[in-house]
C-alpha cells in the first residue's frame, strides 16, 4: 500500500513493507500482454495524430496561399466606382420624363 504521496509505507524500522500478494508467471504474462496491446494501440493513435497534424498544416498553408493570391488579384483588378453606378440607376431616361406644363 502506498502513502498519500505515492511513497511505499514504511515500517517503524525504516524498511519497506513488502506486498504479500504473490503473482505467478501466468499473471505476469497476461499483464505484460495487455500492456503490449495498449502500447500498440497508443502507437497507432500517435501515428494517426501525426498524420492528421501534418494534413492540417498542409491545409492551413494552402488556405494561406489561396488567400494571398485572392488579395493580389483583388488589388490588381480595378473596382468600379460605386458613385457612377448609383447615379445611372437613379436617373430616369429622358423618354420617360413628361413635360409638366
Amino acid at each position: 500500500m502506498s502513502g498519500p504521496n505515492g511513497e511505499p509505507d514504511m515500517s517503524a524500522d525504516g524498511s519497506i513493507i513488502e506486498d504479500e500478494d504473490d503473482f505467478d508467471d501466468e499473471e505476469y504474462t497476461a499483464v505484460n500482454s495487455m500492456l503490449d496491446q495498449i502500447n500498440s494501440y497508443l502507437d497507432d493513435l500517435e501515428e494517426k495524430n501525426d498524420s492528421l497534424n501534418g494534413k492540417l498544416h498542409e491545409l492551413l498553408e494552402s488556405n494561406r496561399q489561396a488567400r494571398l493570391e485572392f488579395r493580389a488579384q483583388r488589388d490588381e483588378t480595378p473596382v468600379p466606382d460605386s458613385s457612377s453606378t448609383e447615379e445611372s440607376e437613379t436617373q430616369e431616361p429622358l423618354s420617360n420624363v413628361k413635360d409638366k406644363d
